[in-house]
């Protein structure tokens, strides 16, 4: 984690293995019609992950989608 980050502006880190958040990107593609990038799979894929925990059942979990899949297209991502 960069020296910069404010730690006291979140509750958790989830990392996520590349290979998941491409799933997940697929996934919003195949099924939501979005095309997202690997960035927003993982985002995706983390604040589901997050929402399964007991702690936050019932509790509204918001997303953002950092990046688009544009660049993408021409990789094995969409390809």
């Amino acid at each position: 984690m960069p020296d910069v980050l404010d730690t006291s502006a979140y509750d958790t880190v989830c990392r996520i293995p590349l290979s998941e958040a491409q799933a997940e990107a697929r996934r919003l593609a195949r099924t939501e019609g979005i095309l997202a990038g690997v960035s927003s799979g993982a985002a995706l894929h983390a604040a589901t992950t997050i929402a399964r925990y007991p702690q936050y059942y019932g509790a509204l979990i918001v997303v953002v989608l950092p990046g688009n899949g544009e660049r993408y297209l021409s990789t094995d991502l969409f390809t």
